[in-house]
């Protein structure tokens, strides 16, 4: 193998030889699927590119369990198919970061997926990728092979590795192949428009919805420069800025629970609309991609609670609130000034898109406090003492 080769295993075997040969040649990898997420974290140099992508194809699926296992380098778009034809789904409804960072949409593989730990508008009722996977097998940076987890969550015990290995960026093991529930695909769903007052009085509506019996799914809030942009007309044409509640089950369910929340939420200064299953739809897919934003712009993704939404965000248009507020899409400040501002209030900024340049001057996930960066040190020398693996992606020296 030689300096800025790519490697592309078809099996384990195969992917364990690759790592051992960077550990013994003092090499680093560049760990990705499909390269949709390049550009997220900081940039990374390294002695060759490590693919997953031949570790494709769904292992294992059975629907009656609601469990299915495949290769880490699964499109993202096959394992949808397959489970749409089952009337099954992803609950965790991972955002296509593809898109969201300026690339081709509907690339992802299934290993990136959970590797960085996506989600979308559906988390707070469902989770996080994290929160789904079963099992994996991955080979560490010690070029050995390790098997976590199981397919039931009940055979998970001890340490969780699954929980420990989601989200960390592809800097502590290459992921292989992955087992994660499923869950049944709602019957419908329709979304409550609330328009015609102002962002704060919104914000409060929408914690009200999430803290009623109406099990909302979603819960975001457009100012009016990102409901302008979407596609569909109920929102685009709303004049100022929307919020929106999902609802999704039976089909009387959701007309009698969106009918309930009408009567909970609408007043003389909020005013309710309804959007049909298609422009749910729709509407949903753009707020979880962010695609009501400016794409050209860098773009910060910012979790927090709830309630500090509205100090950390002021007056800017240039956001988008999900998670009823819980997490917020910001464009532009190239300075850090919102992260300051979370500091203040509690949560983290991650620098989601931005040039090279300002990825190498400005940390991409918030730093962390000094106990934590010890700890996290300590989890990168167990797991890949050599830094063969995606070194410095998260954080400098780590």
């Amino acid at each position: 193998m030689s300096d800025r080769q790519h490697c592309r295993p078809v099996n384990i075997d195969e992917l364990r030889e690759a790592v051992a040969w960077a550990v013994g040649e003092e090499r680093t990898l560049e760990v990705r699927g499909n390269g949709t997420k390049a550009g997220y974290g900081r940039p990374v140099e390294c002695s060759a590119v490590l693919e997953t992508t031949g570790l494709a194809g769904i292992d294992m699926y059975e629907p009656d369990e609601l469990v299915m296992s495949a290769g880490a380098g699964t499109p993202l778009a096959e394992i949808e198919a397959a489970l749409a034809e089952k009337g099954q789904m992803l609950a965790f409804e991972p955002a296509d970061y593809g898109a969201i960072l300026g690339g081709e949409a509907g690339r992802q593989t299934i290993g990136g997926v959970f590797a960085a730990n996506l989600c979308g508008p559906r988390r707070i009722r469902s989770g996080a990728a994290r929160d789904h996977l079963l099992g994996l097998q991955t080979v560490t940076g010690h070029g050995q092979i390790i098997k976590t987890g199981g397919r039931v969550v009940k055979n998970v015990t001890g340490y969780d590795l699954c929980k420990l290995l989601t989200g960390s960026m592809g800097t502590l093991a290459v992921m292989s192949h992955v087992t994660f529930k499923v869950l049944p695909a709602p019957e419908t769903c329709g979304t409550l428009l609330l328009t015609g007052a102002a962002r704060a009085t919104l914000l409060g509506a929408l914690c009200r919805a999430m803290g009623s019996a109406f099990d909302v799914s979603s819960a975001a809030l457009l100012p009016a420069a990102a409901a302008a942009r979407s596609t569909v007309p109920d929102v685009s044409l709303a004049g100022g800025e929307v919020a929106a509640l999902r609802i999704e089950g039976p089909a009387p369910s959701v007309a009698y629970r969106i009918s309930r929340l009408e009567d909970l939420l609408h007043d003389g200064e909020i005013e309710c609309a309804r959007l049909d299953p298609d422009g749910s739809a729709l509407l949903w897919r753009e707020i979880r991609d962010a695609a009501l934003l400016d794409r050209q712009a860098p773009l910060w993704r910012i979790s927090t609670a709830p309630t500090a939404a509205a100090d950390i965000a002021g007056e800017r248009e240039d956001v988008l609130f999900d998670w009823s507020g819980g997490l917020i899409w910001a464009t532009g400040d190239e300075r850090g000034d919102l992260r300051a501002r979370v500091d203040a209030t509690g949560g983290h900024a991650t620098l989601v898109r931005a040039s090279p340049e300002l990825r190498s001057a400005m940390a991409p996930f918030h730093p962390q406090a000094g106990p934590l960066r010890a700890l996290s040190r300590r989890v990168k020398n167990s797991f890949d003492p050599g830094r063969v693996l995606n070194s410095g992606r998260m954080y400098e020296g780590i």
